[in-house]
C-alpha cells in the first residue's frame, strides 16, 4: 500500500513538473518574441493591479524575472523560433506544390482515350488496303508517343515548339484518318519555341476543335494554329471553319481541363477565351504570362 501510495505520488510529482516545465517554456517562447513596448504596457498593467490588490512586491519580481528572461530569450530563442516558422512555412509549400502536382497530373491523364486505339485500329485496316500509307502512319504514331510521354511526366513544364511539334505529330495521323476533309496551317514565329507552355494543352485545344467542330462537318475544314505576343502575354489561338459552337453551352471536358490547369499554374494571370469569329467556326485563345524562355 505504501508503494502505491508513493508511486501515486511520484506521478503527481512528474506530471507537475512536466506542466510547470511546458508553462515555462511557453512563457520563455512569449517573452522572446513579443515587443518591447507591447512589454512595457504588461509591466504597467501588473503594477495598476498589483497596486489595487496589495501585491505590489510579486507583481515587482514579475516584472524583473520578465525582464532578465527578456534579456536572455530575445537572442537565441527568437532566433530558434524564427527558423521553426520558416521550416513551417517550408513545409506547406512542399505540400502546396506536391498538391499542384498531382492535380496536375490527374488533369493531364483526361486526354482522349480513344485516340491510341483509333490509330491502332486504322493501322490495321491500312495494312490490308494501303500498306505503304499505314507504314507512314505508324511512324507518325511513333514520333507522337516519344513526344508525348516526356512531356506527360514533366509536370506543368513545357515549351511552345514542343507542343507544336506534338501537335503536327498528332494532325499527321489525323490527316491519315479524315484525309482531304482535315486541312492545317501553322503560324508559329520560331522565336517564341523557346517560350515555356503547358504540356498537351495545345492538343487538347485541337482534339476539341476536331471533334466538335469539324468531324461533325461533312466536308470537314481547315485548323489554323497562330502564337503571337501582346504586351507581356502570349497568346496561343487554335481557330477552325467548323460548325460553331453553342453559345450556352457548357464548356466540355477539355476546356474545363484546361481553365483548371491555369488556374493551378497561373492564377489570375492567365485565361482561356473561346470566341465565335464572324465567318463562323470557332476560336479557343489560350493567354498566359510570357516568358522568352524556358528558363526564364
Amino acid at each position: 500500500m505504501q508503494a502505491s501510495h508513493f508511486n501515486r505520488v511520484m506521478d503527481f510529482v512528474r506530471d507537475a513538473v512536466k506542466e510547470a516545465s511546458e508553462l515555462w517554456w511557453r512563457f520563455f517562447d512569449w517573452l522572446a518574441v513579443i515587443e518591447w513596448r507591447q512589454l512595457y504596457l504588461v509591466w504597467f498593467l501588473v503594477l495598476v493591479f498589483g497596486g489595487m490588490v496589495n501585491l505590489a512586491e510579486p507583481a515587482t519580481w514579475f516584472i524583473l524575472i520578465s525582464f532578465g528572461v527578456k534579456i536572455l530569450a530575445k537572442g537565441k530563442r527568437r532566433a530558434e523560433l524564427v527558423a521553426k516558422e520558416a521550416t513551417l512555412k517550408a513545409d506547406v509549400a512542399d505540400l502546396e506544390r506536391k498538391l499542384t502536382e498531382a492535380q496536375m497530373a490527374a488533369l493531364q491523364a483526361q486526354i482522349e482515350p480513344h485516340f491510341l486505339f483509333n490509330t491502332l485500329a486504322l493501322i490495321g485496316q491500312l495494312i490490308e488496303t494501303d500498306p505503304p500509307e499505314a507504314a507512314r502512319v505508324h511512324q507518325h504514331l511513333i514520333d507522337y508517343l516519344r513526344s508525348t510521354l516526356p512531356q506527360m511526366r514533366s509536370g506543368g513544364t513545357g515549351t511552345l515548339g514542343k507542343q507544336v511539334e506534338l501537335s503536327k505529330a498528332y494532325l499527321a495521323i489525323m490527316q491519315a484518318r479524315m484525309k482531304e476533309r482535315l486541312k492545317v496551317r501553322f503560324e508559329v514565329p520560331d522565336f517564341l519555341g523557346t517560350s515555356p507552355f503547358p504540356p498537351m494543352m495545345l492538343q487538347t485545344l485541337i482534339e476539341n476543335s476536331i471533334k466538335h467542330g469539324l468531324e461533325p462537318k461533312i466536308e470537314g475544314g481547315t485548323i489554323e494554329v497562330t502564337a503571337r505576343v501582346e504586351g507581356a502575354t502570349l497568346h496561343v489561338d487554335v481557330c477552325d471553319d467548323g460548325v460553331g459552337i453553342d453559345p450556352h453551352a457548357d464548356d466540355g471536358v477539355g476546356l474545363a481541363n484546361i481553365r483548371e490547369r491555369l488556374q493551378l499554374l497561373y492564377g489570375s494571370r492567365a485565361e482561356l477565351v473561346v470566341m465565335t469569329p464572324p465567318a463562323g467556326g470557332a476560336c479557343a485563345s489560350v493567354r498566359i504570362p510570357y516568358k522568352m524562355m524556358e528558363d526564364a
